[in-house]
């Protein structure tokens, strides 16, 4: 039997790339859709990967890449034409009589919150939930543990663990569990047809939980640090992290403070749609731990060191100038999460919070509560 031909967006990114992987494997004929052949289209290319250069706004070269796929892999770009992308993606798929879309999103992701990126997620999701005859599934996860583990080389080198959200918690998954998610969702469309998933790590993590996984992974006791934002800001600009990310995650820093990703947190989603437990933080920590920049050699942290000392000295992001200078629209009563009245219903909220209470109270060491099966 010919098994449907599957289109990956973002296919060299942290979940393009595993999604890619993870369907060759199970012997699905494969279309990376990349922004430029590279070396990391090339590794793609080399597991057996079919390459389509295209910029996913271009709508006729998304067209083109779109013609014999049936099923597709969306993560959209990180950029301020995020919706102008998915309108492309979405004349496209209908063009090719697209089965099947599983995106990728955000649980924060909401109609008057004041990151750009995030209404865009939402407007995205309602988009493709219109399209007739297409089948969708949204994966929408929080903070990924990746995103604490961008600083593990501080960890590795100097003991030290940055801490940017007050007393608030996660429970942050592995971008491969994210991947291999979606990768079920797509293997099977009547089953999760119509279902939103989020993905989360096994447990509920604070500042001090993280510091001590970390620790265990890079082999050294490891401190949190509170840190101020605005030097945050400035390490990110002076590692080379474009201003269009950081123009979001300044809001979602709040978010998180006010405990958006504890809500519900944590699901077993992973395990239901993959059959596979959710990876841990320390499992997760240790492939980052295992990468060469964070082996603990004297260059290692010469570097680790510099950047440190340099960071409070740096210029940061000038991010209500460039709002100004790209005329962003913002909503007249921006909301973060946790007031918003559409995100509390479209995610069942109280519900959520009662059914952790409910599972707190039985048992200190049960899961929060049962995975959330949204339908839309």
């Amino acid at each position: 039997m010919i098994k449907p031909r599957m289109i990956v967006t973002g296919a060299t990114g942290k979940t393009g790339s595993v999604v890619v992987t993870e369907l060759l494997k199970a012997g699905y004929p494969v279309r990376a859709l990349v922004h430029r052949e590279d070396g990391r289209s090339a590794r793609l290319k080399a597991q057996g990967a079919e390459i389509a250069v295209a910029d996913i706004s271009d709508a006729e070269r998304v067209a083109d890449a779109l013609k014999d796929v049936q099923r597709a892999y969306y993560c959209p770009p990180f950029d301020p034409y995020m919706i102008q992308g998915a309108v492309a993606f979405a004349v496209a798929a209908k063009q090719a009589r697209l089965e099947h879309i599983v995106g990728l999103t955000q649980w924060l992701a909401s109609p008057s919150h004041p990151s750009l990126m995030t209404r865009q997620h939402w407007l995205v999701d309602r988009l493709f939930s219109m399209m007739p005859g297409v089948a969708q599934t949204i994966v929408n996860p929080g903070f990924f543990a990746d995103d604490y583990l961008v600083t593990i080389g501080l960890s590795a080198h100097l003991g030290l663990f940055p801490w940017i959200f007050g007393k608030s918690r996660n429970a942050p998954p592995s971008n491969e569990d994210i991947a291999r998610v979606a990768v079920a969702a797509l293997m099977d469309p009547a089953r999760h047809a119509g279902k939103s998933y989020r993905p989360t790590g096994p447990e509920l993590l604070g500042a001090e939980d993280m510091a001590k996984a970390i620790g265990r992974a890079v082999g050294r006791p490891v401190k949190v640090v509170p840190t101020p934002t605005w030097v945050y800001m400035k390490a990110a600009r002076m590692s080379g992290y474009a201003i269009d990310l950081f123009s979001g995650i300044r809001y979602y820093i709040e978010d998180h403070k006010r405990g958006a990703f504890e809500l519900g947190a944590p699901t077993t989603d992973v395990l239901d749609v993959t059959g596979r437990p959710a990876e841990d933080f320390e499992t997760i920590a240790r492939r980052y731990a295992a990468l060469h920049r964070n082996q603990r050699t004297f260059g290692n942290w010469l570097r680790e060191f510099v950047q440190f000392m340099l960071a409070p000295l740096t210029p940061g992001f000038d991010l209500d100038r460039y709002d100004r200078e790209l005329r962003r629209p913002f909503p007249s009563a921006p909301q973060f999460t946790t007031d918003s009245k559409v995100w509390r219903r479209e995610h069942a909220i109280a519900e959520i919070a009662q059914g952790a209470a409910l599972a707190r109270d039985k048992s200190t060491s049960a899961i929060a509560s049962p995975a959330q099966r949204l339908e839309f």
